[in-house]
C-alpha cells in the first residue's frame, strides 16, 4: 500500500508541476512578439502613409484593441474554466474536454479576427505600400516556423 501512496504522491507532484509550466508559459508568451513590433513599426514609418492612410490605419487598430482585449479576456475566462474542469476530474473526462475545445474556439476567433484586422490595415494601402506590408507579414508568420541559429 505504501507503494500506492507514493506513486500518487509523484503524480500529483508532476501534474502540478505541469500545470504550472502551462500557465508560466502562458504568463511569457502574452508578452508582444517581436514581429508584432517589426509590423507596427512597418506601418507606422517605413510605409510613409499619407494623412488619410494614417488616420483609416489608426482607426482600424483602435477597434481591434477594444476587440483583442475582449477575447484575451474570454481566453483567460477559458484557462480559467479548464482548471476548474481539471481540478474536478483530476483527469481527461469530458469538462476538460469541453473546457479544451472551448478554449481553441476561443484562439482561432481571435487568429481569425487578427487576420481580418490585418487585411482591413492592407486595404488602405497602395500596391506598393501592400507589397512591403505582406513580405513583412510572411516573414512575422515565418519566423517562428524557421530554425534558430546559435552564434
Amino acid at each position: 500500500m505504501v507503494g500506492w501512496k507514493r506513486i500518487t504522491l509523484i503524480a500529483v507532484v508532476a501534474f502540478a508541476a505541469a500545470l504550472a509550466g502551462v500557465f508560466i508559459g502562458r504568463a511569457v508568451s502574452d508578452q508582444p512578439r517581436p514581429s508584432e513590433t517589426e509590423l507596427h513599426a512597418l506601418l507606422h514609418s517605413r510605409l510613409k502613409l499619407d494623412p488619410a492612410q494614417h488616420a483609416k490605419i489608426e482607426a482600424i487598430e483602435a477597434r481591434f484593441a477594444v476587440r483583442r482585449k475582449a477575447l484575451e479576456l474570454e481566453m483567460r475566462a477559458a484557462n480559467a474554466r479548464l482548471a476548474s474542469a481539471i481540478e474536478a476530474e483530476h483527469g481527461y473526462g469530458p469538462q476538460v474536454t469541453a473546457a479544451v475545445d472551448h478554449s481553441h474556439h476561443v484562439m482561432g476567433e481571435l487568429q481569425k479576427e487578427t487576420l481580418e484586422h490585418l487585411f482591413a490595415m492592407r486595404a488602405v494601402l497602395n500596391p506598393e505600400q501592400a507589397r512591403m506590408f505582406d513580405a513583412t507579414v510572411v516573414k512575422a508568420l515565418t519566423a517562428e516556423a524557421q530554425p534558430s541559429q546559435s552564434k
